[in-house]
């Protein structure tokens, strides 16, 4: 519900950290807490154990998103961004070998990279095909979107 409640409102970071601390994290500590109890008094190696065992180990990883209201508590945005590589897996068959594919895959990574970077790709794949032969081996990390400009050169 807070989520929901903070999206369709437009908090803000600080915001929707106050709210979740206020509604969420009662309901994390008792959640953890009762993991913690029932896994001591469930030893079992069956079903319910592995269950219990495996919150007591995951449930803590939660935590960073009751601290820091920027982290989002579902990945719809991220699966939305990589919904067109999703979809144009299908037609790395028809790359014509492996090394084509993972070439493609790479190449929609760059593209998806540039989207989200805001960064034009023709722009920067023409200025780092044009400046690659040069380029020091040790430093190409400066030619990846997120980096790329950075240096006043473009």
């Amino acid at each position: 519900m807070s989520e929901t409640h903070c999206r369709r409102h437009n908090r803000n970071a600080q915001e929707r950290l106050a709210i979740r601390q206020r509604l969420s994290l009662p309901v994390y500590n008792a959640l953890l807490d009762w993991v913690n109890y029932a896994q001591v008094n469930n030893l079992s190696k069956g079903d319910m154990g592995k269950a219990l065992h495996y919150a007591k180990n995951e449930l803590p990883k939660l935590r960073a998103c009751l601290t820091d209201g920027r982290l989002e508590l579902d990945n719809n945005l991220i699966e939305n961004s990589i919904r067109p590589l999703a979809l144009g897996r299908k037609n790395y068959m028809f790359a014509g070998s492996n090394k084509g594919a993972q070439r493609a895959a790479m190449m929609y990574s760059f593209f998806a990279s540039c989207q989200k970077l805001d960064v034009n790709p023709r722009e920067w794949l023409k200025d780092v095909l044009e400046r690659l032969p040069d380029h020091p081996v040790n430093g190409l990390e400066t030619l990846l979107p997120g980096e790329w400009g950075k240096d006043g050169e473009v």
